[in-house]
């Protein structure tokens, strides 16, 4: 019989411009047993981002393979790409006892939810629409028509905060951060 505690799956999600990557990325360096899983999609990569490091950046014939060969844990068409978890590198680091973390949308949250009851999910909300708005104009890497896209979905993406276990208000990051940490630490 192993003494392996079976590790602990975390995701967060939240709207476009809530703050996930942010606070994923803190979460990061505050907790050494927590692992990053980097998702695979079908999307360019924006300004600074590499491949394998913030994202494995694939075509939309390799994604497509991946699901016929059942691969993700969990995929979505989000914005028009997909984005995908390797469902192998997930179980084998969780069968490992390593706490995994999901920076993921709301699709493939409710996908993880079905598949993975035991997961703990996190949604990170905006304080209010019009610091949303603020952020990803401040961001600069969207258009006005898709922020007011994004913004859109992000009203139908706060309808599902019931399916998470938790719901953290990203008003000021580092107190965000820090109830996420409390939140993951206690979670048994």
């Amino acid at each position: 019989m192993s003494d392996i505690t079976r590790g602990k799956l975390i995701v967060i999600s939240g709207p476009s411009g809530s703050g996930k990557t942010t606070i994923s990325s803190k979460l990061l360096e505050l907790l050494p047993d927590l692992e990053d899983s980097i998702s695979f999609t079908t999307r360019r990569p924006r300004t600074g981002e590499r491949n394998s490091r913030d994202y494995y950046f694939i075509s939309s014939d390799e994604f497509q393979k991946g699901i016929k060969e059942n691969k993700f844990l969990e995929y979505a068409v989000v914005f028009g790409h997909y984005y995908g978890t390797d469902k192998k590198w997930i179980l084998d680091r969780l069968d490992r006892g390593k706490n995994i973390l999901l920076t993921i949308d709301v699709q493939g949250a409710a996908q993880i939810k079905a598949n993975f009851p035991q997961a703990v999910l996190v949604f990170l909300m905006p304080p209010g629409e019009e610091v949303l708005r603020e952020r990803l104009t401040n961001r600069a890497t969207d258009d006005p028509e898709e922020i007011r896209n994004r913004l859109a979905k992000a009203k139908e993406e706060m309808a599902q905060v019931s399916n998470y276990n938790y719901v953290v208000i990203n008003d000021k990051v580092n107190e965000a951060v820090e109830k996420i940490r409390g939140i993951i630490e206690n979670e048994g």
